[in-house]
């Protein structure tokens, strides 16, 4: 019995193996499984696939001329390849796309992309015998008809344009092409660069922050990198003599943001605003893909608010947060829908342990732009009442909620903004600790009562950018009579070369970019700040000061 069952076993087994090698062989001649199995196949891209790529120009001069293709066939990437500066000339990348289950036998998937004035074959090595395709501006295509072939990790499934000599990509999947396209007169510096993407779109998680075993967090803030598309262009660069006098500001700005992330390895990285400096980011995808790229391949956690530049490129706030939530190692949030604004978050960071509990609570909110009423307050937007009603709200829930309940140290709030609060430009009011004032605070003109707010909710510093060239901290008076010190109110410094800096008149040698750094010490619920140089005292912790002492203000 035990033998026929051993036998019966094998017999049934062979079959199986025959059965699944015959369907194997007929599916990939002729597609036999339904889609819901080839979905669940570990090589499989579900979704979309390339099946074509080419390059549409139009003349103003030429009326028969047209940068749209048959939106029946053809999908356009909406990036003018001369980014709308080319006095007659345009042109457009379009991209024919279909689904897995849409494919004939004459599609063609797309395996491989590159662009030069040569064949492949002639012009690089171990091309063997592939043939590649060519299409206008230098555009080369390798495809096949071979049955499976959108199942290969190989297959391309998204194209996106991306701009300049320096261009980065962050998102995970895809891939810049190293050679430019090939059009005539593109511009300086800001040549245009297919970026693709092999295999499907690849789910982003949110990162979790947490203190480090030694009870310590670090935060550096970053402020005004004024980022552009292509290299841009230095604003009074110190010193002037630096590197014979060449200074491609965006260069030189990453260089000296990696190297201080690489020294000072914070375990989180507040992007206060102006990252992008939208007069010269025509793409300003670009531009946020090189400083996030900087956070990414280090590991990095960041968080951005925006600045009163950042949405007067290419994007809109709403546009530039989508894009900066959707990347690697963002904690970046939009926020309620209901308050006024762009990114009105906060970050909790957690304690030590492995729970839920929070340490460290960090509030960040969007400072808007310019006035709405330039005849009444004149120069910058202030902090709207629906701002200030929501943290309040949501400072007050929290306080309640077991993550902050079950944390029984002394617990510390952080704020940060980007344009500087009234406050700051009130002298009688305050007391400033070490750093340079070489310029007046270019503070809203109405007083919305922030300020108050923050510290009714115990918030024991708040930092801004905005003004390049100030990077010292404030002291605020208590209004009480116990005459303690209630809220520290510091600047970062301006950190990037597209940006101004000068005032040579004020600061002997000029200003030196700079970042600061904030450090939380929960055994003893303090806060350490300090200075980080690009030039001069490169390793040297500048105007190191504690602001905060047992979850209390203390006075330098």
């Amino acid at each position: 019995m035990t033998r026929r069952i051993v036998r019966t076993s094998i017999q049934l087994g062979a079959l199986l193996c025959i059965i699944l090698f015959l369907v194997f062989v007929l599916d990939s001649r002729f597609r036999v499984l339904p889609d819901a199995i080839h979905n669940a196949l570990p090589v499989h891209v579900p979704g979309l696939v390339i099946t074509d790529i080419t390059l549409a120009t139009c003349s103003s001069l030429n009326i028969l001329s047209s940068c749209k293709l048959d939106a029946q066939k053809w999908h356009r990437v909406e990036k003018d390849l001369y980014l709308n500066k080319g006095w007659l000339n345009h042109a457009y990348i379009h991209i024919e796309r279909k689904r897995e289950s849409e494919l004939v036998e004459t599609d063609r998937v797309i395996l491989d992309v590159k662009v030069g004035r040569l064949d492949p074959v002639t012009s690089e090595k171990n091309q063997g015998a592939e043939r590649w395709e060519s299409r206008p501006g230098g555009i080369w295509l390798k495809r096949t008809s071979k049955r499976h072939a959108s199942d290969s990790v190989k297959a391309i499934t998204a194209v996106d344009v991306l701009f300049g000599a320096d261009a980065v990509e962050a998102r995970p999947g895809w891939e810049i092409l190293d050679q430019a396209l090939l059009l005539s007169n593109p511009g300086d510096n800001q040549e245009a660069r297919l970026s693709i993407r092999r295999g499907p779109h690849v789910a982003i998680e949110r990162p979790t922050v947490r203190v480090n075993k030694d009870g310590k967090f670090k935060i550096m803030q970053v402020a005004d990198l004024h980022l552009s598309t292509g290299l841009g262009v230095c604003r009074d660069a110190e010193p002037a003599g630096h590197n014979g006098g060449k200074c491609d500001a965006d260069v030189r700005t990453l260089e000296f943001l990696g190297s201080v992330l690489d020294s000072e390895k914070p375990d989180l990285a507040v992007l206060s605003g102006d990252q992008v400096n939208g007069e010269t980011a025509p793409d300003a995808q670009s531009a946020v893909f090189k400083f996030a790229e900087t956070f990414i391949k280090r590991k990095i956690p960041f968080a951005t608010i925006f600045g009163n530049h950042d949405d007067e490129g290419s994007l809109s706030r709403q546009a530039l947060m989508q894009l900066t939530q959707s990347l690697p190692f963002s904690l970046s949030l939009p926020g309620p829908s209901s308050v006024e604004g762009v990114g009105n978050y906060y970050i909790e960071v957690l304690s030590r342990n492995s729970n839920s509990h929070s340490a460290l609570t960090l509030y960040l909110l969007d400072t808007h732009g310019y006035s709405p009423d330039e005849r009444q307050f004149r120069g910058y937007d202030w902090l709207k009442k629906s701002q200030i009603d929501w943290f309040k709200s949501t400072a007050q829930h929290l306080k309640q909620s077991p993550a902050h309940q079950g944390y029984h140290h002394n617990r510390m709030n952080m704020a940060f903004i980007h344009i500087p609060l009234p406050e700051y430009r009130i002298e009688s009011d305050i007391v400033k600790g070490s750093g340079t004032s070489a310029e007046a605070p270019t503070a809203p003109g109405f007083n919305s009562g922030f300020k108050q707010a923050l510290i009714e909710e115990g918030v024991l510093a708040v930092s801004c950018g905005h003004d390049h060239v100030n990077d010292y901290c404030a002291l605020s008076k208590a209004d009480g009579k116990d005459g303690k010190p209630d809220l520290w109110m510091c600047y970062a410094g301006g950190a990037g070369f597209g940006g101004y800096g000068g005032y040579s008149h004020v600061i002997p040698g000029g200003y030196h970019r700079r970042v600061r750094v904030f450090e939380f010490d929960m055994d003893d619920a303090s806060i350490r700040t300090w200075k980080r140089l690009e030039y001069g005292d490169k390793e040297k912790r500048i105007d190191e000061m504690v602001i905060a002492q047992g979850g209390s203000v203390v006075a330098p």
